[in-house]
């Protein structure tokens, strides 16, 4: 499935997608791997949705060390690596776009909040890879620019669950956070 970018949503809504090109070839991969296979149904529904209803979707993701990683190298490493079969549905369009990372927080050292400000986002939902870290990060990161934040709870995989559970519970005591289901977070990007 290819996703193509669109606008800001009716209410300035977009869509993040973190970290899905992932070679799952690393010391956790086994406990993300099966977290993943939980949420892709759910993370492909709503990069569908978003696309639907011509909402902004911004894929970002880390480079994995790799300091000259586009997204073509990106998406051909994870292509080839454990689990194709999570990377391949959620594969972004050409014209989606895209931004590459270093480290957790999808806002550090990125284009993103200035992607988001130009597009006249206010509310960002961010769903992929993984709870517990770079999800937590980039909320966090978010509710201090002031966005508003949504975690999809279905879309979103972790490698440790208590953490995970602590993460989402976190996000929305702490950054007040709307942390929602699939009917709700699919509510929120058809701007009902």
């Amino acid at each position: 499935m290819n996703v193509s970018g669109a606008r800001a949503g009716r209410d300035g809504v977009a869509l993040v997608v973190v970290d899905v090109l992932n070679d799952y070839e690393h010391e956790d991969a086994d406990r993300l791997t099966r977290s993943a296979r939980k949420a892709l149904p759910s993370l492909r529904a709503l990069v569908e949705t978003a696309r639907e209803h011509d909402v902004l979707t911004v894929y970002v993701n880390d480079h994995h060390g790799d300091w000259s990683a586009d997204r073509e190298r990106i998406a051909r490493r994870a292509g080839a690596g454990a689990a194709p079969d999570l990377v391949e549905p959620l594969a972004p369009a050409d014209d989606v776009p895209f931004l590459v990372k270093a480290r957790h927080s999808a806002f550090y050292a990125t284009q993103l909040e200035h992607l988001l400000r130009a597009r006249g986002v206010q509310r960002v939902m961010l769903a992929g890879q993984v709870t517990e870290q770079c999800i937590l990060y980039s909320a966090l990161d978010a509710h201090v620019r002031e966005f508003d934040v949504v975690i999809p709870r279905d879309a979103v995989a972790h490698i440790d669950e208590d953490l995970a559970s602590a993460a989402l519970r976190m996000m929305g005591e702490n950054m007040s956070a709307d942390v929602v289901d699939d009917a709700g977070a699919a509510a929120i990007l058809r701007g009902a």
